[in-house]
């Protein structure tokens, strides 16, 4: 009981009371979620991925382990999405959404906490690495999924290379390959636009949440939430077990695996229209019941 009371104060209250002043801007400034969310989309969130690439200490044998688990954690995800997707017979959009709420964890102002609260700052260094990769996923595939549910196969990678994350996944890659050192007036402003991304796309969280109503299907939100919640943590640890994952790697990939669905997915499903409400309310459902699933998970990670 005190696991889940500390879980709940330190890593959801936070969430929502920043939610919260995003439903009332919306609420009583009819402030314009589609805005913000492209500020966050176009501007923060690029400065976000390249500050945290270029920052990362871990080594390539290191970062590489965690990266070719993300990889499979989310390919399996997808596929377990798409099965189960088939006899909810959802519409190409809903079918989109469906698959990018499955496949994106909120590993990232969720579950870096969580991971530095449960089990210490040897397991954040290898979470920050699985937390990396999956924002590359996110903006590559994650966008590719979205791009899809209203786009042809051909617009939809043109939606991908239009994301502006790809180029600053780019960048970093090229400041880390020639050991380039960048002046304190590109860094600084860069940092200080990637800090603000994980509060803004908060905002948006709660800015979408004041226009929020019950789900049209709400058995289709309560599959989504089911696979995030209970089958997401079972193929990691499945996973971490066929490639010997084990200690701090092993407990942050499977805790970072099975946390709620990413806020992320709210932008993206804005940007590209497809179900907003489905996913805003799995958003909302997967982050309320996380703590539930996530406090026996810590318990028998920090046992092994």
């Amino acid at each position: 009981m005190t696991l889940l009371l500390s879980i709940f104060a330190s890593d959801i209250l936070p969430i929502f009371a920043i939610a919260g002043v995003g439903f009332v801007l919306a609420r009583t400034l009819a402030a314009n979620v589609r805005t913000l969310s492209h500020v966050v989309f176009y501007a923060l969130v690029p400065c976000l991925v390249f500050n945290l690439l270029v920052t990362s200490g871990m080594t390539s044998a290191e970062f590489g382990r965690m990266a070719l688990l993300n990889v499979l954690v989310v390919a399996s995800m997808a596929v377990i999405a798409r099965v189960i997707a088939v006899p909810l017979g959802l519409s190409r959009p809903e079918m989109s959404a469906f698959m990018l709420v499955v496949m994106i964890s909120n590993a990232g102002n969720y579950g870096l906490p969580v991971v530095l609260f449960a089990f210490g700052p040897d397991a954040l260094a290898h979470a920050s690495a699985f937390f990396v990769t999956g924002s590359l996923l996110t903006y590559t595939v994650g966008v590719f999924v979205a791009a899809s549910g209203r786009r042809s196969m051909q617009q939809a990678l043109g939606g991908v290379l239009r994301v502006p994350a790809i180029y600053a996944v780019a960048a970093a890659a090229l400041v880390l390959a020639t050991g380039t050192r960048l002046p304190l007036a590109i860094t600084r402003p860069i940092s200080m636009l990637g800090d603000a991304a994980i509060p803004m796309m908060i905002l948006v969280l709660g800015m979408q949440l004041e226009r929020a109503t019950l789900p049209e299907r709400p058995a289709v939100v309560a599959a989504a939430v089911l696979v995030s919640l209970v089958i997401a943590p079972l193929v990691a640890l499945s996973l971490t077990a066929a490639l010997g994952v084990t200690g701090p790697a092993r407990q942050a990939a499977v805790c970072l695996a099975s946390t709620p669905v990413a806020v992320i997915t709210t932008i993206l499903s804005l940007e590209f229209d497809v179900a907003p409400a489905f996913v805003t309310s799995a958003v909302l459902v997967s982050t309320l019941l996380s703590p539930f699933t996530l406090t026996p998970l810590i318990a028998y990670l920090q046992s092994g």
